[in-house]
């Protein structure tokens, strides 16, 4: 009996995962530039989803036709859909707070942590970016991070949460979080490119909770 197979299709009509070759070879074919590859079993295939094409299929070799413009990765034009999204959400401040990380081009949610009891929006942010890190890291990923929040990247970029929010012991959990989450920082290096989503040129960043 044949093994079955998984197909990720990165590059496509509708990118996804196929298990069955007729349903892959419709999102491939006839599309300029699809990028896809077959595993043995589902987890391999969405694994490999999340991380870039070029991980699991050697570049083409340059021919005479014109190669493709290359896709933006920080200007304004467009974002760059091979990467992770992630945003936070919260009833009031301090309020019920929760944060997710989504793969842009899809919207498929790949992690997702809360409620937590009276937190704050920027918080959650900036959970949500140690998190999208420390998850790239974990599967040795390139993948760029998006955030529409300008005090999560600034506290990123300083290592640390600068909230005023007060410690309580309603909140003793995601404060022991935001803990563990400056001692990633201090203990870990990452290279993934951690760009600002810009909202007014792009709409909502993928893994808004829509609840505005």
């Amino acid at each position: 009996m044949k093994k079955k197979k998984y197909y990720t299709v990165w590059e496509g009509k509708e990118p996804g995962i196929y298990s069955d070759w007729k349903d892959c070879e419709r999102q491939v074919k006839g599309f300029e530039a699809a990028r896809y590859k077959s595993f043995d079993s589902e987890a391999e295939a969405r694994e490999a989803f999340l991380s870039p094409w070029t991980s699991f299929i050697k570049p083409r070799k340059a021919s005479s036709q014109r190669a493709p413009k290359p896709a933006a990765t920080g200007g304004l034009s467009s974002p760059l859909l091979e990467s992770i999204a992630v945003d936070a959400a919260c009833s009031g401040n301090p309020g019920v707070m929760e944060y997710r990380g989504v793969y842009t081009r899809t919207g498929e949610e790949i992690f997702h942590q809360g409620p937590f009891a009276a937190g704050s929006n920027n918080i959650g942010e900036f959970l949500a970016l140690v998190h999208a890190l420390a998850w790239l890291k974990q599967r040795n990923s390139s993948l760029t991070v998006y955030s529409d929040s300008v005090t999560a990247l600034a506290w990123l970029r300083a290592g640390r949460a600068k909230t005023k929010l007060e410690a309580t012991e309603r909140n003793r959990p995601l404060f022991d979080l935001l803990s563990r989450a400056e001692n990633w920082l201090k203990a870990n290096r990452y290279n993934n490119p951690v760009l600002k989503w810009e909202t007014t040129h792009w709409g909502e960043i993928p893994a808004d909770f829509g609840r505005k």
